[in-house]
């Protein structure tokens, strides 16, 4: 009759060895015997060959010694590291056909390698729980290498230009010109003949122009017009020359109108956001290339206006906006730099699902993929935080924080009632929950702060003294809200607009987030401090000026030059007689004519060119 494994002590077996006993090598009496004997030893660290000659060379208690006696009581000691459960072994004593009997040999000993993959979720129970006295978790126990964090192949000149192309490179752009062609070509096929309309005067975009159009898609955003047609009217109440100076209206229509990211030829058309997903995954992935995140990251919910009708649109009643497309967004918490993002689209999301961890434990596992095992410290709300979520990544070398919902499985319980200020302390060894009555319930939940109270900035109307905060509830105001602070800032400049295309509007919100992570990039690498909005405009700038963009015209002599020519410098060009106007070809310098460096009704230098 084979052996079976018992359920009661053979857990406390050995530390890489599976040892599989023969049929005659012991009686399952005598190895009971022998297991009762072992652990009613005191634990410490053994050998695997001590471990053998207890199960199989020892005939009494004499032949294995302890120095002292230790307590009964497996609850109170810790077992020794190299003592690892083989309770779930099913090579241990399942049936005779795995076993190799070799009497002169001795019974196998066959090493078990430590497994790889995944670190499997444990569940905290609500039993765990006891009350907190001076309590201190051990944290993540990896202290964080702040030396490596911050801006990663910065360019040579930090300038606003070069930090927005890190993002936004010019492989990505050239494939949208190239899909936007194609798609144009393919409307102007679709049109009847005889008919013309806008898109009949299309020509092939490039990447200069591409480029230009972008940029006047942010400076839309910062010279607010109700209408895109505004833009180009001539009404002297709302004439804005710039934008008619770099592209005439029909043009830029058409660019919009054209504006496409992938060939539905060679997209998935399982995927939702198979419209847009190579250049949000090009983006993603720039994001996560050029910056290594501080210590603090925080996840919340983002959501990006859009009331059409779409499959995946989504309802969130305490954001501005309530309808739309939502993102989940991993934020450094130091420099506010959207470090990755992942759009919820139902049951298709990209994110890997853990068992045991459900969504929100599985979107934050995902986007802290590249960051576990450095000692980061997570701060998220009640919607992620979870003990066994906790208990989770703390084994992988990461700390968390945020709020909680009491109703979680493995919460302990708490007073319901309580009166203002008071707080109550839990915890289980490895994590502290905290319920602190304020002007309602706040409930925490932390792996890395004390069980202590701290004075924070406001003071109490009442007495007059500093408000007294549990310490956790102190850091977490301070770091979490780092995604609404990025939702906040290109809220007042973005360059989003009405569309009945979705993935149209969603490729300009992503273009307002690669302008945000330039922007801090941008202050990481330079000593240029500068507002948000002011940054945007140099941007604009400097996109103009490095892909210029000769306007088209029906006639005379084309300009190649940028309209923001008449802030530069400007130098003297002789203009060759004529036959027809002989000496008459001098001009008057637009530059010299037009602005203060020069008064008007003094002699202008013949050499000076009249650009037009």
């Amino acid at each position: 009759m084979g052996l079976r494994a018992p359920l009661t002590c053979i857990h406390h077996l050995s530390l890489n060895t599976s040892i599989r006993v023969s049929e005659n090598s012991i009686s399952e009496l005598e190895y009971r015997r022998r297991i009762n004997m072992f652990t009613n030893s005191r634990r410490r660290e053994l050998t695997d060959e001590e471990i053998r000659e207890i199960f199989f060379n020892s005939d009494d208690e004499g032949d294995y010694n302890t120095e002292s006696s230790g307590s009964d009581s497996d609850s109170e000691e810790r077992l020794p590291p190299n003592l690892v459960s083989l309770e779930r072994n099913p090579e241990l004593g399942e049936g005779d056909d795995d076993v190799e009997e070799n009497p002169e040999e001795g019974p196998s000993v066959v090493p078990c390698s430590r497994p790889e993959g995944p670190v499997p979720v444990e569940e905290v129970r609500s039993s765990d729980w006891r009350t907190a006295v001076d309590f201190t978790p051990p944290g993540p126990g990896i202290e964080f290498d702040s030396s490596i964090s911050g801006v990663q192949n910065p360019p040579e000149t930090p300038t606003a230009v070069n930090c927005f192309k890190m993002f936004l490179s010019v492989e990505t752009v050239g494939e949208i010109v190239e899909e936007t062609n194609r798609y144009a070509s393919e409307q102007q096929g679709k049109t009847a003949i005889g008919v013309i309309g806008k898109l009949s005067k299309w020509v092939p975009a490039c990447l200069n122009e591409v480029y230009t159009f972008l940029a006047i898609a942010l400076l839309m955003g910062l010279v607010r017009k109700s209408t895109l047609r505004e833009y180009w009217s001539t009404d002297p109440v709302l004439l804005t020359p710039f934008f008619a100076s770099v592209f005439s209206q029909d043009r830029f229509l058409n660019l919009l109108r054209c504006l496409h990211f992938v060939n539905p030829a060679h997209a998935d058309t399982r995927d939702p956001l198979n419209k847009i997903r190579n250049v949000f995954n090009a983006l993603t992935s720039a994001f996560k290339r050029s910056f290594i995140p501080y210590k603090d990251l925080c996840v919340d919910e983002s959501l990006m206006l859009w009331k059409g009708r779409l499959g995946f649109r989504q309802y969130i009643p305490s954001k501005r906006h309530r309808f739309g497309i939502k993102f989940f967004v991993l934020c450094d918490v130091v420099t506010g730099y959207v470090q990755d993002m992942v759009i919820y689209t139902g049951a298709t999301t990209s994110i890997e699902s853990i068992e045991g961890l459900g969504v929100s434990g599985s979107v934050v596992m995902t986007l802290l993929a590249p960051h576990l095992g450095k000692g980061h410290i997570l701060y998220v709300d009640n919607w992620y935080s979870s003990p066994t979520l906790f208990q989770h990544l703390l084994h992988q070398g990461t700390g968390a924080c945020g709020t909680v919902r009491l109703n979680r499985r493995g919460m302990p319980t708490f007073p319901k009632k309580m009166k203002r200020g008071e707080v109550t302390f839990r915890e289980n060894g490895t994590q502290l929950a905290v319920k602190w009555q304020d002007k309602r319930d706040v409930n925490f939940l932390t792996t890395v702060h004390p069980s202590s109270m701290a004075q924070s900035a406001r003071l109490d109307h009442f007495t007059g003294e500093p408000k007294v905060k549990p310490a956790c509830v102190l850091d977490y105001n301070k770091k979490m809200g780092a995604v609404d602070r990025a939702d906040m800032i290109t809220s007042f400049v973005d360059c989003a607009r009405k569309s009945t295309k979705w993935y149209k509007k969603l490729f300009f919100h992503l273009l307002d987030t690669a302008v945000l992570n330039a922007y801090t990039v941008h202050r990481k690498l330079s000593e240029e401090r500068m507002p948000y909005k002011d940054f945007r405009l140099k941007l604009v700038k400097e996109l103009i000026q490095e892909h210029p963009l000769p306007r088209r015209s029906t006639g005379g002599r084309p300009c190649i030059n940028t309209p923001l020519r008449l802030t530069g410098r400007h130098f003297p060009s002789f203009v060759p007689p004529t036959e027809a106007q002989g000496q008459s070809t001098r001009r008057h310098c637009r530059v010299c004519l037009y602005t203060t460096r020069r008064k008007r009704g003094e002699k202008t230098n013949p050499l000076h060119v009249l650009l037009m």
